[in-house]
């Protein structure tokens, strides 16, 4: 029999159904949200990439919420993913705290070499808990092109020595999916090899083999007797059906020197037991019949209680054994109180003219119009430099010297006594000459008046030309004007060392003034005068100086391919 349902009854039911439904609510009553994992990008593209090779990597933001399981994020072939930007694979596992917050990760475009064209791709993110999130991916795979690389550069290998070589610089040949074999070939004065032990103009390389690995390739600079100076050259490297690879090469070619120190550190100075000349014998070269130029370097150190401050004449002499003569080679100015350290060799002079005075045994002076203990330390060395000589044989005589110290010099704008100052000589070339010319220092001192128009006074600061006479013609020139002393290398000086002198600056060279004969003049016999420009001093000086005088030099050189003997200078 059925029993009828009751009130009680009716009341449970009600309960049941609440507790049922009271599960799919939240506390607050609203319906729970269920677990979700979204991509902020459906899609990403990726430029051009040659076959075998990686594209650079996009970056992508995923977020999760209430997740409890652990995502996995899959790429298609030809694409990889990353977590840290630096380890990619086709998949990756984002743990169940990483998904449920925000991440980014990196996704790369990676064709293998059997794809070519447009490529597509999927990457997709899944977990039991949500649908899957899916990404499309493209990219454009290039065909992987046939070349010849090369790996490294060459450098200019700088100065060397003709008929020496260079050590080898080393750059790698690289293949890239080339078909045949790559021939190297080497223009100019260069050699080339693949293991840097025989060198030739030619190298190959197995195209199989540097498809793989880079293989190395040597080359050196082999200046010859012929390449002196700069000399440029190139590498070729070819292989059929793809394009020429040209690799440049440059170098200088220099000639042998030989170096012989004479002076070095030699303290000259006045006063402190110390003296402003000194005179030593050196053994020099000995034979110069490959021996084209001689070039002379003075250098100038401080002493410990530092330099002389002021800007003083100066010179260096080599003896005359047949006469006992000592003639001036070279004349320059000291720096006002720093030494000359920054030309790297000291100051430059060409002595070629005096190669004849310069081998074996050879007495030389020095002298620095210093006038003060501290003074100077004096290094001299020559470089004989190897070459073809322009003439075989070289013959020098002197023709005026009053070049001991500034103001023994020809006093200028007097009158001067002939028999004390002897500007007028007869010069005797011998027969064989092939060449002959004159060789003559000049330096400006003192601070005569009048002064010039500009207020400059005598010899120092006047700008003259003066003229070298001939049988009574003037022949020569020599310009007593601006050098540019404020462009001086060795600078800054510590006194007045910028404005420009009459034909020299502080801490340089006087430069050296050579006139060269248009013909042999061999067996010939002319008159020769000094004519400094005209000019006539009031007997004056400014700031107390002395008078003005013009220390000069003048020899006469000549040459031959057959022994030569000395000019005859005569009064």
């Amino acid at each position: 029999m059925k029993r009828k349902p009751t009130i009680k009854n009716f009341i449970y039911t009600l309960l049941a159904f609440a507790l049922i439904f009271s599960g799919c609510k939240s506390d607050d009553g609203s319906e729970a949200a269920p677990p979700s994992f979204t991509s902020a990008q459906n899609s990403l593209s990726f430029t051009a990439v040659i076959a075998g090779q990686v594209s650079s990597s996009r970056s992508l933001s995923v977020t999760g919420a209430r997740l409890t399981q652990s995502v996995n994020i899959t790429a298609t072939q030809q694409f990889e993913v990353s977590k840290d930007d630096t380890t990619f694979s086709s998949s990756i596992s984002l743990s169940t705290a990483e998904a449920n917050q925000s991440q980014t990760i990196y996704v790369r475009f990676a064709p293998t070499t059997t794809s070519l064209g447009e490529v597509t791709g999927i990457l997709t993110m899944s977990s039991s808990e949500f649908n899957s999130v899916q990404v499309n991916l493209t990219g454009n795979s290039l065909e992987i092109p046939r070349e010849i690389q090369v790996v490294g550069a060459v450098s200019n290998f700088g100065d060397v020595n003709i008929g020496t070589m260079s050590t080898a610089q080393t750059v790698q040949v690289k293949g890239l999916d080339l078909e045949n074999n790559v021939t190297a070939t080497v223009a100019g004065s260069f050699e080339i090899s693949t293991d840097n032990v025989t060198f030739s103009n030619t190298a190959a390389y197995d195209y199989t083999a540097i498809n793989t690995t880079a293989e190395d390739l040597y080359v050196r600079f082999i200046p010859s007797t012929t390449d002196l100076g700069a000399q440029t050259g190139t590498i070729t490297l070819a292989a059929t059906g793809v394009p020429d690879v040209v690799i440049n090469l440059s170098g200088t070619g220099t000639a042998v020197r030989h170096n012989y120190q004479t002076f070095e550190d030699q303290r000259i100075a006045f006063g402190g037991g110390f003296n402003q000349t000194v005179t030593n014998t050196y053994t020099l070269h000995n034979d110069l019949s490959n021996i084209e130029q001689i070039l002379m370097y003075v250098k100038l150190r401080c002493p410990s209680g530092g330099c002389n401050a002021w800007d003083v004449y100066a010179n260096i002499k080599v003896k005359d054994t047949d006469s006992g003569d000592f003639y001036e080679i070279g004349r320059y100015i000291t720096p006002y109180g720093v030494d000359n350290s920054q030309v790297a060799r000291g100051f430059e002079i060409d002595v070629t003219d005096f190669k004849s005075l310069l081998q074996g045994s050879t007495e030389l002076y020095a002298r620095i119009e210093t006038w003060g203990a501290d003074g100077w330390e004096l290094s001299v060395d020559f470089d004989y430099v190897e070459g073809t000589p322009d003439y075989l044989y070289y013959a020098v005589a002197d023709v005026i010297s009053y070049d001991d110290w500034s103001t023994s010099g020809v006093p200028y704008g007097v009158t001067n006594d002939p028999a004390t100052w002897d500007l007028t000589k007869t010069i005797a070339i011998p027969s064989n000459a092939e060449s002959t010319e004159l060789r003559t220092i000049i330096s400006g001192w003192g601070h005569a008046t009048p002064v010039d128009s500009d207020n400059r006074p005598c010899a120092e600061w006047c700008f003259r030309t003066h003229d070298v006479l001939i049988n009574g013609t003037a022949t020569f020139q020599h310009n007593m004007g601006p050098m540019g002393c404020n462009s001086n290398p060795v600078q800054p000086q510590s006194g007045n060392w910028t404005p420009d002198r009459a034909g020299w600056c502080p801490g340089m060279a006087v430069p050296v003034r050579k006139d060269v004969f248009s013909t042999p003049m061999g067996g010939s016999s002319f008159t020769f005068e000094y004519d400094y420009q005209d000019w006539t001093s009031d007997g004056g000086t400014t700031s107390g100086q002395t008078g003005a005088y013009y220390a000069t030099s003048t020899f006469v050189v000549v040459k031959s391919n057959t022994p030569i003997s000395k000019p005859t200078v005569t009064n």
